[in-house]
């Protein structure tokens, strides 16, 4: 089975050469993906739904590669403010409480100032 590219429709993806989503055979691996909603072209500046439009970006990017959050193994969560881990975890919570992928959790800088997360996800397609 060839190597399938999606994308969000970005345009910054052909600019910087990177697909919101790689998948290879049954593993389906998303880019770091942050809280940009591309239907309305903008950002929140709460951190909060930035959380959740970035859980929302990457369930379409596995959608679109035939699986859902149901088949994530591993997760990478990179936030900008330590002092946001509390607001942020328990919709890591929301998300994934049931499922538990093995996750790691960076603090550092992100690209755009605006960007407060950023997840990383790998998903295996189940049978």
């Amino acid at each position: 089975m060839p190597r399938q590219l999606i994308s969000s429709g970005s345009a910054f993806e052909k600019t910087a050469g990177y697909s919101r989503a790689v998948v290879d055979g049954d593993w389906i691996f998303v880019s770091g993906t942050t809280g940009f909603d591309y239907e309305k072209m903008s950002i929140s500046e709460d951190v909060v739904e930035q959380t959740r439009q970035t859980f929302r970006n990457i369930e379409a990017a596995l959608q679109k590669a035939g699986s859902g959050l149901k088949d994530v193994v591993r997760a990478r969560y990179i936030i900008v403010d330590p002092n946001d881990w509390s607001k942020v975890a328990p919709v890591f919570g929301e998300y994934f409480g049931e499922i538990r992928p093995a996750s790691t959790a960076i603090v550092c800088g992100l690209v755009d100032p605006k960007m407060k997360i950023e997840i990383e996800v790998t998903a295996k397609k189940q049978g």
